[in-house]
């Protein structure tokens, strides 16, 4: 009888499974014909939103939006001059922000400026973990130091940022984490091997932690990944050698921006690349080599030159 009741009860729970499944892929298929002017966005205003890597390219665009929306922002940086005047161009557009420099390969750093944070301005409702950098050398070419660097910057740190703001956020049931990934976190390149793998990680992180949220059943605090394509004028791929179309910062940052209103799980720029994700797994291995290889000849042609954040 115990052996019947628990084959009962698991084919009851594959077949509700299946019905959730259809149901949400019906809802999905109808989601993409609705104008996005029709979705449901919130409101940033008032909100504190922190911003890793806001002293350049992609985290200072994604924090003069921020303040524009009348968030209260926060930016960190190692750069002391990025920070300075990301800082100045936030003022000059009326926002609200508070600057400090953090060493995010130096945990303790992370958790003694959060606290910092903490005290001056407040909890922190919406974490942007945009800092990255890349080596840009084929694997075996690489320092030991900066594959370190390479996942203390991309990988870790997210966890050291999470700790530090998410309990606030849970006890709250309220915040948002965004997690800056990358294409390269789905299809890997040739001199991106330490780069692809964190961005994986990134990947793997925001997937994780969402699930972490769920399971607890933390309904309030929700999580974005967002997965771009090459993006010129950030100092890491500007010079990247490749056949697919180099995504600018402000429609980098636009695309962003509404992800984190529309409160979006994944974002992929341009939208079109998620058919690659499907394609790794539906071609053999040869194909997908020879396409990436096509697509992007020499992903740092000057290897070493962009290892910043």
């Amino acid at each position: 009888m115990a052996e019947f009741s628990r084959i009962f009860k698991g084919i009851v729970g594959i077949i509700s499974l299946l019905l959730f499944a259809v149901f949400e892929i019906v809802r999905a298929i109808l989601l993409i014909f609705v104008p996005a002017s029709y979705e449901p966005v919130k409101t940033v205003a008032g909100e504190i939103v922190l911003v890793t890597g806001a002293g350049s390219g992609l985290g200072r665009q994604l924090a003069i939006r921020l303040a524009k929306k009348q968030a209260k922002v926060v930016i960190w940086d190692i750069n002391v001059k990025g920070l300075e005047e990301t800082h100045k161009m936030i003022k000059d557009v009326g926002g609200i922000v508070h600057s400090y420099k953090c060493d995010l390969t130096n945990r303790e750093e992370i958790y003694q400026v959060a606290e910092k944070v903490k005290k001056d301005v407040g909890d922190v409702t919406i974490l942007v973990n945009n800092a990255g950098v890349v080596s840009g050398y084929f694997v075996l070419d690489t320092p030991d130091h900066l594959i370190q660097r390479t996942f203390d910057v991309n990988s870790l740190a997210l966890f050291w940022t999470a700790k530090a703001f998410m309990p606030k956020m849970i006890e709250n049931n309220r915040g948002h984490v965004v997690t800056i990934a990358s294409m390269a976190g789905q299809m890997a390149c040739p001199k991106l091997c330490d780069y692809s793998a964190s961005k994986y990680a990134a990947y793997g992180f925001d997937e994780g932690l969402r699930l972490d949220l769920e399971a607890k059943g933390i309904t309030g605090v929700k999580t974005t990944v967002i997965c771009p394509m090459f993006i010129a004028q950030t100092g890491m791929f500007d010079d990247v050698v490749t056949r697919s179309r180099r995504l600018s910062v402000d429609e980098v940052a636009d695309r962003t921006i509404l992800g984190i209103l529309r409160e979006d799980i994944v974002v992929m720029i341009p939208t079109s690349l998620r058919l690659t994700f499907w394609l790794k797994w539906l071609v053999p291995w040869s194909v997908v080599s020879k396409l990436m290889i096509g697509l992007v000849p020499d992903a740092v042609p000057k290897p070493g030159s962009h290892m910043k954040y």
